[in-house]
C-alpha cells in the first residue's frame, strides 16, 4: 500500500478503526486487505496510533474485526454489480 492511497473504506469505534484496502491481482482479481489501529493521545496531548490493543481495546477490535467484515461483503457485491454482465461470475 503507497502512502497516497485511500483505503476503499473504514470502520471506527473510537479509538479503534479499520482500514479497507481494494487490491487487484496480477490476474485481475479484485481482493480486500484489512489493517487496524488504535488512536490515543501522546503524553504531549497530540493524536497518535498504534498497531498494538490493550485489554480495554480487545473487546473493540472484535467488534471492528466484525464491521470490517461485513463491510468488504458489501463491498465485493458492489464490484459485482459493477461488472459488465459477460465478466460477472
Amino acid at each position: 500500500m503507497s502512502d497516497n492511497k485511500k483505503p476503499a473504506a473504514k470502520v471506527t469505534l473510537h479509538p479503534v478503526s479499520a482500514s479497507i484496502w481494494k487490491n487487484v491481482s496480477q490476474k485481475g482479481d479484485i481482493y480486500y486487505s484489512v489493517s487496524y489501529q488504535c488512536s490515543y493521545r501522546d503524553g504531549d496531548g497530540n493524536w497518535s496510533h498504534s498497531n498494538n490493543f490493550g485489554l480495554a481495546e480487545s473487546l473493540l477490535l472484535s467488534k471492528v474485526a466484525d464491521l470490517a467484515h461485513s463491510k468488504i461483503y458489501e463491498l465485493r457485491v458492489n464490484d459485482r454489480n459493477a461488472q459488465p454482465e459477460d465478466q460477472a461470475a
